[in-house]
């Protein structure tokens, strides 16, 4: 605690702890079924689940998807903007730039890491899409867990950027939830 505040005592010991957490996750990596299992998940999350999704919709509910497709794509444009901007303002380099013991695991699609886009957008679209039509709550809950997950386990995230994206995330999903 020498040379440090009492704020900036409790950061730190908070910055460890997740930087252990982060480590630990990071480790179960190490089993190719389960790394080859968070690679696909984040491939998924990289939008292809949300555009797929998006569109089937209305083949499988009809005109009553219509309303709720277009809100959640209002809402993950939304998103998008804010993690765009959150990302630019905030630049906190991802573990594994800052941590030499966290290994990538795939590549990452931006240099930085706060908050995690993928996860926002999972909370969103999932959340608006099982409100809306609940039997895909088997399908789209796991699914948005496993991408915040893999976000952590393939170094690409800290707990605390898949945090902060899945509250703003449910943010979103709220305010859509509100307009339909």
């Amino acid at each position: 605690m020498r040379g440090m505040n009492r704020a900036q005592f409790v950061l730190a010991r908070f910055d460890d702890a997740e930087y252990r957490l982060c480590r630990s996750l990071n480790r179960a990596a190490e089993w190719p079924a389960f790394r080859d299992t968070m690679r696909v998940a984040s491939r998924l999350g990289d939008g292809v689940l949300w555009y797929l999704m998006l569109a089937a919709l209305p083949l499988l509910f009809g005109a009553a998807a219509i309303r709720p497709v277009l809100i959640m794509a209002a809402t993950g444009l939304a998103g998008l903007l804010i993690y765009r901007r959150l990302k630019s303002t905030l630049v906190r380099e991802r573990p594994f730039i800052r941590h030499p013991a966290i290994s990538l695991e795939m590549p990452a699609l931006d240099r930085y890491s706060f908050p995690s886009g993928h996860t926002l957008h999972a909370v969103c679209f999932t959340w608006q899409a099982v409100a809306h039509f609940p039997v895909l709550g088997w399908v789209l809950v796991p699914s948005a867990a496993l991408i915040a997950l893999s976000r952590v386990v393939l170094g690409l995230h800290y707990p605390t950027d898949v945090i902060a994206g899945a509250a703003i995330g449910a943010l979103l999903a709220a305010c859509g939830l509100a307009l339909a």
